[in-house]
């Protein structure tokens, strides 16, 4: 870029399309009910595939998604991704294959939230929520197992003591897909779904950018 491109860069900062930083106090002020909490407190529109803390997800009839197919930790580059399957019991099943997740564990100190798991999912179980704000006091509460991570009988993620959940970040967790992936279908190439889970049913295409 050079010595005059930085600085174009630089300049591009002021004037009338300067941008203005957001006061925010990290949540701070809004959990303290603090008088002009919530003006402190604003935050910028997510994008719609904002790469957030995951979820691990059910079908509409309660059932796990995750089979134990492991692929989300063979593909994960950071190897943050633990994953072990057991077969089901026949009689009562946790998935609706032949095997299940039993040991699910995703490690936030090392994930850097590529959505590569989420892609390689063939059942669409693990997805990725809006929620980014989350911090840990020990080391073992940033190793999540598949009780923190599967969503509760409602669908929603569950809401830990250490997360900053807002409105708005626990909604559209089901990850995009392409219609190469193993549910998809090739009549609709360059076509987003969204697939059938626990409190979201079925959701339409998204429309195609013009």
């Amino acid at each position: 870029m050079g010595y005059f491109g930085g600085f174009t860069v630089t300049f591009r900062q002021h004037g009338k399309k300067s941008r203005v930083t957001s006061q925010y106090s990290g949540g701070r002020m809004f959990r303290r009910k603090k008088r002009n909490a919530e003006k402190m407190d604003v935050k910028i529109d997510k994008p719609e595939r904002l790469h957030g803390r995951h979820v691990l997800n059910r079908y509409e009839d309660g059932m796990e998604k995750c089979i134990g197919c492991e692929l989300c930790s063979a593909v994960c580059p950071a190897k943050c991704i633990h994953v072990r399957g057991a077969d089901n019991n026949p009689e009562s099943p946790t998935s609706p294959g032949e095997r299940f997740g039993w040991i699910y564990e995703i490690n936030y100190l090392r994930c850097i939230h590529c959505d590569l798991c989420v892609e390689a999912c063939p059942t669409e179980a693990i997805t990725e929520s809006k929620l980014f704000e989350f911090s840990f006091t020990n080391r073992q509460d940033a190793i999540y197992t598949k009780n923190e991570l599967l969503v509760d009988l409602s669908g929603k993620p569950q809401q830990l003591e250490w997360e900053d959940w807002r409105e708005g970040e626990d909604k559209n967790t089901s990850g995009w897909m392409r219609a190469t992936a193993a549910s998809g279908d090739a009549n609709f190439t360059g076509v987003v779904a969204w697939s059938g889970e626990l409190g979201h049913g079925v959701r339409p295409a998204e429309k195609k950018s013009e």
